[in-house]
């Protein structure tokens, strides 16, 4: 059974994740600042952003982070910054997210506090399994489909994985990995509860038309109900 949660801490009027999850690399910006990336991607109407910059020194990520941060903040957004625990503690952001090579999520827990937001990633069912148990606030999934946006990346899951992985948990679901504008949609009626996109949108030639465009195809799009089996609980309400 999953750890219970604390009831929603996010800006969303329904508590719920927002349908698009926004990934800054500055890697795939095509040298537009991250900076200037977050201000475009807010401007077209997304509320969740986050910062995963593998290449930047804690001064410059702790740097970066705090402008992002402050300009979220103002839009009623939520600012996420990839891997760190630290940098998110020492810049009050609004949560984190770790991967399976990362600091455990009880551990992300204890150094952020329960009204912080932590998400996982997983890509396997048994890595989803155990995520379910942990206190993530979201569980990652994927890559659904082939993606360059990561260096070795895991093996792609595809949307039939991805149903699968529906079935084994009701907190939140992102789906990662390869998602585009051609995609979202059925990743989304696939069971996810939102997307995460990454060079299909921050390497857009028009950032903001870009998210425009994916928060209408996935704004509408009825999502396929978990099946879980009976008797099978999860953890209370969502802080998404």
């Amino acid at each position: 059974m999953s750890k219970p949660t604390k009831p929603s801490v996010f800006k969303s009027p329904d508590g719920k994740i927002p349908r698009l999850y926004a990934i800054i690399d500055p890697l795939q910006t095509n040298g537009r600042s991250s900076l200037a990336v977050a201000a475009e991607l807010l401007a077209a109407g997304v509320r969740l952003i986050q910062l995963r910059d593998k290449h930047a020194s804690s001064g410059e990520l702790y740097s970066s982070a705090e402008q992002i941060a402050q300009i979220v903040r103002t839009a009623g957004g939520i600012f996420i910054i990839n891997d760190r625990a630290d940098v998110t503690r020492a810049m009050d952001g609004d949560g984190v997210h770790v991967g399976q090579d990362d600091l455990p999520v009880d551990s992300a827990r204890n150094l952020l506090g329960q009204d912080k937001i932590i998400g996982y990633s997983t890509h396997v069912m048994d890595q989803v399994r155990e995520a379910d148990l942990t206190s993530a606030d979201y569980i990652a999934f994927g890559p659904i489909f082939p993606t360059g946006s990561k260096e070795n990346p895991d093996a792609v899951v595809g949307l039939e994985g991805l149903r699968e992985a529906r079935k084994l948990t009701r907190k939140p679901l992102v789906a990662i990995g390869g998602i585009t504008l051609e995609n979202a949609s059925s990743v989304i009626e696939a069971g996810a509860d939102s997307v995460a996109v990454i060079r299909a949108l921050v390497g857009a030639p028009d950032i903001r038309q870009r998210a425009e465009e994916l928060l209408q195809q996935v704004s509408g799009v009825r999502k396929r109900k978990s099946r879980r089996v009976k008797g099978e609980k999860s953890g209370g309400k969502s802080k998404i």
